[in-house]
C-alpha cells in the first residue's frame, strides 16, 4: 500500500529518542531507547550518534553512561531533528520534478507541493519541549 507521507524509521527514532532523553532524569542508553521504541539497538545507535554529531545529544561511555540532552528542549523543533536525519526538506511544484509539462494544468493539482509545505510547517511549530 502506497503512503502520501512517510517518516522513515530512522525520523522516527530520532525524534521518539531524543524526546525519551530529554524526559529521563539520568543518562539513557541505547538499550533502554531500543527497548521504548521497539527497534534494533543497532539502529538506534546509528541514529543517536547522529543526533551526537549534530550537537543535541551527548553521549556519555561507562556503566552509567548513555545520551543526555545538550540542547534546551524549547530550542529543538521536530524539523530540525528530522532534518538531521533525513536531510532538507524539498519542495517542489511538480510530484515528478519535470520544468515542462506535457498538460494545461497539473493532474496532481499541486497537491504534493501543500501537503509537503504543510508537512513542514507542522515539524517547524512541534518543539521537544511540548512532550516533556
Amino acid at each position: 500500500m502506497s503512503k502520501i507521507v512517510s517518516l522513515s524509521e530512522a525520523a522516527s527514532i530520532a525524534l521518539h529518542g531524543i524526546i525519551l532523553i530529554a524526559r529521563s532524569e539520568n543518562n539513557l542508553n541505547v538499550i533502554k531507547i531500543a527497548e521504548e521504541t521497539g527497534n534494533s539497538k543497532h539502529h538506534v545507535a546509528k541514529v543517536m550518534q547522529r543526533l551526537v554529531k549534530d550537537g543535541y545529544i551527548e553521549s556519555q561511555r561507562g556503566p552509567s553512561g548513555g545520551f543526555v540532552l545538550k540542547k534546551n528542549p524549547k530550542d529543538i523543533s521536530f524539523l530540525e531533528i528530522y532534518e538531521t536525519i533525513e536531510g532538507k526538506i524539498e519542495v517542489q511544484d511538480c510530484p515528478m520534478n519535470k520544468k515542462v509539462c506535457p498538460f494545461e494544468r497539473c493532474l496532481m493539482n499541486n497537491l504534493t507541493n501543500k501537503l509537503t509545505l504543510e508537512f513542514k510547517e507542522y515539524l517547524e511549530k512541534q518543539i521537544i519541549q511540548d512532550y516533556l
